[in-house]
């Protein structure tokens, strides 16, 4: 089974422990960034979506013009546009990336959020909306015969697109979420469904309920599973504990989560990461759940920490209970994402093809 690492596609140099240095969107960052993660063996990058933040599809077309061979998730909330108008986007920026694009939907876990672009559904409503979102995007990428369309939430008539996809038979659809409601329409409709990091135990239960939801849908395949990190290494573990320390007090002094000033946060997952860090700071083989405590659950931000080698062995642990995606996002993100591509990446993709070679050997014995 192989193995990818999705990395960040950033348009500035700020994180949770540090401000910006420039603009919102630093054309010579964002490029700068794109190509460390090319050149330092990552599959592809997130060009993330906030309400406030420079279009992610425009900063995602400038980097697949001027960087090859590095695969893009675009992510987009439904509540912004109509789901024709979108999947022409997509459909546009598939052909720019020469098939590269794969594009995350987002239904949204925080109330005020949603709020400021005008969204005032409630949970349940947003993934059924993003649910059938998804489903009129994938009919629009393959369908070259008008259609109408008469649904919950969207209503319209004879539409057809005139850009397609590259891809065949259409770019792959992420999803995420960590409730019953998002099992559901993730399971239904996702290729990749995205979890944030929690220990092997709590990951291996949401895999499954993820499983079982594919199954209810009547699917006969199940969405690939996608994991996410926060990695702190160094080169001693006593190094990267020290170096995990001074990233908390950051986190601290900065007070970055906004999340936590309006209250306990809404959304499964963020839930999930505080509740894991109630339990202890440290879980498995190198999962630290401070970073999660310090920015109240807010996104991915639970933390892997230690030695490259140990890191690697924690990620192959995720990778045998059948996670095949690795996302991973240091704090100063351009030098973690050359870091990790440069002593983390190879041991793992090492450690996969040493699984690859036994399974192969230990079938060979079998039939001989």
């Amino acid at each position: 089974m192989p193995v990818e690492f999705l990395g960040i596609g950033g348009t500035n140099d700020g994180s949770e422990t540090s401000p910006r240095s420039g603009p919102s969107f630093d054309k010579q960052y964002t490029l700068r960034l794109a190509r460390a993660h090319q050149e330092y063996g990552w599959d592809r990058v997130l060009f993330a979506y906030g309400s406030g933040s420079p279009d992610p599809a425009q900063a995602a077309a400038y980097v697949a013009t001027r960087v090859t061979d590095l695969d893009i998730l675009l992510a987009h909330r439904p509540n912004v546009s109509y789901p024709t108008y979108a999947l022409k986007t997509f459909a546009t920026l598939d052909q720019i990336s020469d098939g590269r694009l794969t594009v995350h939907f987002i239904t949204g876990g925080n109330d005020r959020e949603q709020g400021r672009e005008g969204d005032f559904l409630t949970k349940d409503a947003r993934y059924s909306r993003t649910r059938e979102y998804i489903q009129i995007v994938k009919k629009g990428w393959t369908s070259r015969e008008p259609f109408d369309h008469e649904g919950e939430h969207y209503a319209f008539k004879d539409f057809v697109s005139d850009v397609f996809p590259v891809q065949e038979p259409r770019p792959s659809v992420s999803f995420g979420g960590s409730s019953p409601a998002a099992y559901t329409a993730g399971g239904a409709e996702a290729d990749i469904y995205g979890l944030w990091g929690e220990p092997l135990a709590d990951t291996a239960r949401q895999i499954v309920s993820i499983k079982e939801a594919a199954l209810r849908a009547g699917r006969a395949d199940v969405p690939r599973i996608q994991v996410a990190f926060r990695p702190i290494i160094a080169s001693t573990e006593e190094l990267a504990w020290e170096k995990a320390q001074r990233i908390l007090g950051d986190l601290r002094r900065a007070g970055t989560s906004k999340r936590r000033l309006s209250g306990p946060p809404e959304n499964t997952g963020s839930q999930r990461l505080l509740e894991v860090a109630a339990r202890g700071e440290r879980h498995d083989r190198a999962l630290w759940t401070p970073t999660a405590a310090a920015t109240g659950g807010a996104g991915n931000s639970n933390a892997l920490v230690g030695t490259p080698e140990t890191v690697a062995e924690a990620l192959l642990d995720y990778y045998d209970l059948g996670v095949e995606i690795i996302s991973a996002r240091g704090y100063d993100i351009l030098d973690d994402a050359i870091d990790f591509g440069r002593y983390v990446i190879p041991l793992v993709r090492e450690g996969v093809a040493e699984r690859d070679r036994n399974k192969a050997a230990a079938l060979s014995s079998v039939g001989s």
